[in-house]
């Protein structure tokens, strides 16, 4: 179930890699600049450059802790770079990830432009900075919820759930605005 839950969230980078990569598969070195949606420009960018090496640095314990999260978080390895887990506290079985989509250069321009495949796209801003609510599968019922925080113009963020018992099993979206919002108010070093 916990996988059934992330393939939404994996296709969704996946298909990012795929609108950045030339015909051969692999991601193509930008010629210039990459371009960026005026409109999807941050306020103010985060330094998020320790969130690329470390994804767990999206949160601080204090943070993680009380937002129900155990601490530390766990880094995992993945196709599209690294994430950061973190497990509940109260349910060994839900799970909050932090994934910087560090394999494009657009920021949430990227993102933007996978809108075609999204099951669900639905713009917000978090803590003032802009933000979507994207993915090709809507398993939001199911406890996955996922959402995509532009903190540079070149950086999106994906925060996701995989929460499968409790409270936000079929409501996962609130939980992880609240984890966006930490992440934000800790990158600002205002956490």
């Amino acid at each position: 179930m916990i996988r059934t839950c992330l393939a939404g969230a994996t296709v969704a980078a996946a298909a990012l890699l795929t609108a950045c990569s030339s015909s051969g598969g692999t991601a193509a070195a930008p010629s210039t600049a990459p371009s960026i949606d005026p409109s999807l420009r941050v306020p103010a960018p985060l330094a998020a450059d320790a969130l690329t090496g470390n994804p767990c640095a999206g949160l601080s314990d204090g943070q993680a802790s009380a937002i129900g999260l155990a601490t530390p978080g766990e880094v995992i390895p993945g196709q599209t770079g690294s994430r950061c887990q973190w497990q509940s506290a109260a349910h060994d079985a839900n799970k909050i990830f932090i994934s910087p989509l560090a394999v494009q250069e657009n920021g949430l321009t990227g993102v933007y432009a996978t809108r075609g495949a999204s099951k669900y796209f639905e713009p917000t801003t978090i803590a003032g900075y802009p933000a979507v609510y994207a993915d090709n599968a809507d398993l939001r019922p199911n406890g996955s919820c996922a959402l995509w925080v532009g903190v540079t113009d070149q950086l999106a963020v994906g925060v996701t759930s995989s929460i499968l018992v409790g409270p936000n099993a079929t409501n996962p979206c609130p939980i992880v605005e609240e984890v966006a919002v930490a992440m934000v108010q800790h990158l600002k070093g205002d956490a």
